[in-house]
């Protein structure tokens, strides 16, 4: 006499599978609007959690004092100075358009003194080649740098008028910051429990998220602010216009790999040196091959140090996806997905050459009981 199996704990733990899927994707949409708010505080506690944890070692029961000083840090390290150097950067953006709608910044003349300044003999060969059109490539460099500034402008109004949004991701940041700093280690556990994987896999990924995200933040977006302040400086010292937004440009521009802030400060260089400004182009120039281009291999060993290091292709491929997908959101969940990808194959493939190395030892050890059967035979 067979025994059927009760069909319905099957099907009461489908449906309840399916009811916390549904759940889990309404809790998404319901945070939506505050996904980069969430991202960057689960970042800044990711980064701050060692410090954090020096505090509480140090007063062991004062846990709501020590994430309240953890987040005090974040505010004076971080929120403060974003904060100033972000209301600068506005006010620069529209003075900056407001020079190209009247013609105070004008491409025609400066290009007009680019073909002056270039010999006659460079120009013929560049005539030769077709490559010496300067008035095709004036509308082209005019209608882009308009359009970027322009819509830089247009970015700025709007976070000058939607103030009051801004201040709201913002204090939600702050909010999650104090909590996920105080109770970080025991969310972490109870969403390891949730987690349907090995005790030993679920480490490796956990390990794998914290440590992507501190080299990247470290290693890329450290590494390009360095970069973009020393090429501000050296832009302000030099006298060029607007020095502070083109530190952002080329901020945003060392992040992204095969890139870099060359790409700015390298054509001002060669422009100031076609202009007869050689001490100028000569400084710049020195500074950005000498100082700018070595602060990578520089500071990213000392701020990174033995941390993952991926292929530089997959970097720049995530990076760019990231970009375009989330804007800036996706400097970071680009190079994160890349890191989850290649961490999960990493431990699949270890495990299966893990199983398939002991299915060998076990196919060698009854290999050797069967001869050692048969010469006893």
């Amino acid at each position: 006499m067979t025994i059927e199996k009760n069909p319905a704990p099957q099907f009461e733990d489908r449906v309840f599978l399916g009811f916390v899927i549904a759940a889990s994707l309404a809790m998404l949409w319901i945070s939506w609007p505050f996904l980069g708010a969430i991202l960057w505080a689960v970042i800044t506690a990711i980064m701050f959690a060692p410090v954090h944890d020096r505090l509480m070692k140090r007063m062991p029961r004062r846990r709501n004092l020590t994430a309240m000083i953890s987040l005090l840090l974040v505010i004076a390290i971080i929120i403060v100075p974003f904060l100033v150097v972000g209301g600068v950067l506005i006010e620069e953006v529209i003075r900056t358009y407001s020079q190209l709608e009247s013609r105070q910044i004008d491409f025609v003349a400066i290009f007009d003194q680019i073909r002056s300044a270039i010999p006659p003999s460079v120009a013929a060969y560049l005539d030769k080649y077709d490559v010496g059109d300067l008035q095709a490539l004036q509308e082209k460099v005019s209608n882009i740098a308009t359009t970027g500034v322009s819509m830089a402008a247009e970015k700025a109004l709007n976070i000058g008028q939607s103030a009051f949004g801004l201040a709201l991701s913002l204090g939600v940041m702050l909010y999650l910051i104090f909590f996920l700093l105080r109770d970080g280690r025991d969310l972490t556990r109870k969403i390891g429990r949730s987690i349907p994987l090995a005790t030993d896999r679920k480490a490796q990924l956990f390990e794998k998220f914290t440590t992507v995200i501190r080299a990247t933040v470290k290693g890329s977006i450290v590494v390009a602010i360095v970069q973009g302040f020393l090429g501000g400086t050296i832009f302000w010292a030099l006298g060029i216009q607007s020095p502070l937004l083109w530190g952002v440009v080329m901020t945003i521009l060392a992040l992204v790999p095969a890139v870099g802030s060359a790409l700015i400060w390298l054509p001002v260089a060669i422009y100031l040196a076609i202009t007869g400004d050689y001490l100028s182009a000569s400084i710049l120039a020195g500074f950005g091959v000498l100082v700018i281009g070595s602060v990578d291999n520089f500071l990213r060993p000392i701020l990174v140090g033995a941390d993952t290091k991926m292929p530089d292709y997959v970097i720049l491929i995530t990076t760019l996806g990231g970009l375009s997908m989330m804007g800036v959101n996706g400097l970071i969940v680009g190079p994160v997905i890349a890191a989850m990808f290649i961490a999960s194959w990493e431990i699949f493939t270890a495990s299966r050459h893990g199983e398939a190395n002991e299915e060998l030892a076990g196919e060698g050890e009854e290999q050797a009981e069967q001869e050692a059967e048969g010469s006893a035979a």
